[in-house]
């Protein structure tokens, strides 16, 4: 039986004007600052950062002249990189907001990836191409032409292109898993997991139940018990998979689809995901039984996007109807 419906008022994160496609939070603690940040893309081509807790704005990082897809930061909290449909991707300076590389590409580019160093850049879209960026490479350059006086940023070729299939399919999302794999979502309902050193290799591919369902979404998290787990949302179903041992956990028909837009969740406990889709609200999801939690009202558009935060106590969630908005796990 479906969960009623929580009477829970979120913090409301205006600023954007049109529909939201990604968020993702970076939790910072070294020696000078721990706080966690909160980036977002959107179709208004203005990807923004937050504050991960308040939902406070930071700063937008002004540029591009299509819809944003995809905004990262790096682990550090010091890089931010964008992928958007004017067939480019930028790395910014994710202190100062100033554009520092970017790169061409022939087609909307839907998805980019920071390595856990931060040393490559893993892009893709709809020239069903992963291309890695060697950003060390980048910094020389930059620095050798004195990064550029009019601040449209270094611009450099791939070290790397794969190839994902001899059939015409695009890239949806990309992941590094560590410094050398990265997960790559397609529009065939396959991920496939490439190893990039030298000139790159297929290791292996995960198949979403159900066949050629576009992957929509994925997320990799490590959780309580040890496990690193990949959350995947495609067609009308969550799946998790054990990322160590490749061996598929569990997959959970919803009560949404995930054609158009949408994602999924984990929690950094392992008990309990959170999804939303093709309609307005956004649903908690026990792992082991798929039973509904809890679902939660609030948002006046389709949900395209939420993450939890890195320790769990609050999840963010994307509308088409152009706010973020900032929940309490267990309220």
């Amino acid at each position: 039986m479906a969960a009623a419906a929580t009477r829970q008022i979120p913090i409301v994160c205006p600023g954007h004007t049109r529909p939201l496609a990604e968020l993702q939070f970076c939790a910072v603690d070294d020696e000078e600052e721990q706080r966690t940040f909160l980036v977002s893309a959107c179709h208004d081509k203005m990807p923004m950062l937050r504050d991960g807790v308040s939902g406070d704005w930071i700063g937008t990082f002004k540029g591009h002249k299509g819809a944003v897809w995809s905004t990262k930061l790096d682990p550090s909290g010091y890089l931010a990189a964008t992928a958007s449909g004017d067939f480019s991707v930028k790395v910014w300076d994710a202190i100062t907001g100033k554009n520092l590389y970017s790169f061409q590409h022939k087609h909307i580019c839907k998805t980019i990836d920071f390595s856990p160093n931060s040393k490559l850049l893993a892009t893709g879209g709809h020239e069903g191409l992963l291309r890695i960026y060697d950003l060390l490479s980048c910094q020389q350059v930059a620095a050798a032409q004195q990064n550029d006086e009019k601040g449209g940023g270094v611009s450099m070729e791939p070290k790397l292109v794969l190839t994902q299939s001899e059939e015409k399919i695009y890239i949806t999302k990309c992941l590094w898993i560590d410094n050398e794999m990265v997960l790559v979502a397609s529009s065939d309902g396959k991920i496939r997991v490439w190893n990039v050193v030298g000139a790159g290799s297929l290791s292996y591919t995960f198949e979403v139940a159900d066949g050629a369902v576009e992957v929509r979404d994925m997320e990799i998290r490590a959780i309580d018990d040890g496990r690193t787990m990949l959350t995947v949302a495609a067609g009308d179903k969550v799946s998790l998979f054990d990322l160590n041992s490749k061996a598929l956990v569990s997959s959970f028909k919803m009560p949404i689809h995930f054609r158009e837009e949408g994602g999924a969740s984990l929690h950094p406990s392992g008990s309990k995901f959170i999804a939303g889709g093709s309609d307005l609200w956004v649903r908690v999801f026990d792992t082991l039984s798929g039973t509904e939690l809890d679902c939660l009202k609030g948002h006046h558009g389709p949900i395209r996007c939420l993450r939890y935060a890195p320790d769990g106590k609050t999840f963010a969630t994307g509308s088409e109807d152009g706010t973020i908005r900032i929940w309490k796990t267990d309220a």
